[in-house]
C-alpha cells in the first residue's frame, strides 16, 4: 500500500513539474532585507521563479541571461531567485557578480511546491498566477553529444538556447490581450 501512495505522489510531482497553463503554487517568504513576499500576485507583466544554487554550473550559466532578461524587459518582467540547496551566502554571490533579481534566501520550502529537484529550476509565471512555461521540459536532454560533456560545457551551450525560450515564451504571455 505505502508503495502505491509513493508511485502516485511521484507521478503527481512529475505530472506537476511539467504542466503549464496551471496556477502557480502560492506561497511566502523573507527576501533578503526581511520582508515577507506572498506570490504568485496579481499584476502586468510576467515573473520569473529561479530556483537556484551558488554551486549549480547550470545557474551560473543562465544567470547572466536572466540578468539581460531583466534589463530588457525592465518593468515588465521580474525575476525572482530562490536560493536553494546552499550553505554559501547568496547575498554575497548576487552583489559580486552584479545581479540584481529580487533574493528569496531560503526557499527550500517552496521547492516541493513546484516540484523542484535538479537545479536549475525555472518558472514564468504570468499577472493571473498560471504557470506559462517551466524550464524542466527543456533540461533533460541525453543526447550523445552532452553526454561526453562536463556540466559546465553543457551549461554554457545549453543556457543560451534555454535563455532564448524563456524570451520566447516572455513575448507571447505579453503579447496576449489581458483576459479580465
Amino acid at each position: 500500500m505505502s508503495r502505491l501512495l509513493l508511485l502516485l505522489v511521484l507521478a503527481f510531482t512529475a505530472a506537476h513539474t511539467h504542466a503549464e497553463n496551471v496556477a502557480a503554487p502560492s506561497f511566502t517568504l523573507a527576501d533578503s532585507s526581511g520582508h515577507e513576499l506572498t506570490l504568485p500576485r496579481s499584476h502586468d507583466g510576467v515573473d520569473i521563479y529561479f530556483f537556484w544554487a551558488s554551486w549549480c554550473p547550470y545557474c551560473k550559466a543562465l544567470m547572466p541571461h536572466l540578468q539581460s532578461i531583466k534589463l530588457e524587459y525592465g518593468d515588465d518582467v521580474r525575476v525572482y531567485a530562490l536560493h536553494i540547496r546552499d550553505d554559501e551566502d547568496p547575498v554575497k554571490f548576487m552583489d559580486e557578480l552584479g545581479y540584481d533579481f529580487l533574493l528569496l534566501p531560503d526557499a527550500d520550502p517552496v521547492m516541493t511546491l513546484y516540484g523542484v529537484r535538479p537545479t536549475p529550476a525555472l518558472f514564468l509565471v504570468d499577472g493571473h498566477g498560471l504557470i506559462r512555461f517551466n524550464l524542466y521540459k527543456m533540461i533533460f536532454d541525453d543526447s550523445e553529444r552532452f553526454n561526453t560533456m562536463s556540466h559546465k560545457q553543457r551549461a554554457g551551450q545549453r543556457a543560451p538556447h534555454w535563455s532564448a525560450e524563456i524570451r520566447r515564451n516572455i513575448d507571447q504571455v505579453l503579447e496576449q490581450p489581458d483576459s479580465d
